[in-house]
């Protein structure tokens, strides 16, 4: 599991960011998206790319992935996310204290996934009701 945070400089703009994780990068979030403070958010990237930033963030969110941080970092290069979106991996200083928050954070109000909770498509014909596996119909989920 991976540790994503997400600085930007309002809620739609984080908002977007998350459903390109998910939609583009084809990301699966583990946990909800939690409310971080901005201040906090921006001193941990500062120590992260030890140097200064060039603009403050006004708002600020993290929660997990499913997939592992290398993969992570890759499939985020290949988009362009409205917000600045950065991997914590659990070698940096500040990954125990940002877990640590998330504990007791709120939730980031607004966000909804648009992936399919089932393996595929439920036959109502059928008594039992069975779960029909359609590769096809998933395949969003897959790269």
């Amino acid at each position: 599991m991976a540790l994503v945070l997400i600085r930007g400089e309002n809620n739609s703009k984080l908002l977007n960011s998350i459903a390109d994780l998910e939609r583009h990068a084809n990301l699966n979030l583990v946990s909800k998206p939690k409310i971080i403070d901005a201040k906090f958010a921006d001193n941990l990237v500062e120590n992260i790319l030890k140097s200064k930033l060039r603009t403050k963030s006004k708002v600020a969110t993290s929660f997990f992935v499913k997939e592992d941080t290398t993969l992570s970092i890759v499939q985020i290069k290949n988009i362009h996310p409205p917000a600045h979106v950065v991997i914590i991996s659990d070698e940096y200083k500040g990954y125990e204290e940002l877990k640590k928050k998330l504990e007791t954070a709120p939730n980031f109000e607004g966000y909804y996934s648009h992936k399919s909770k089932s393996e595929g498509m439920r036959d109502y014909k059928i008594k039992n009701r069975k779960i029909i596996k359609n590769n096809k119909l998933n395949s969003y989920s897959r790269r």
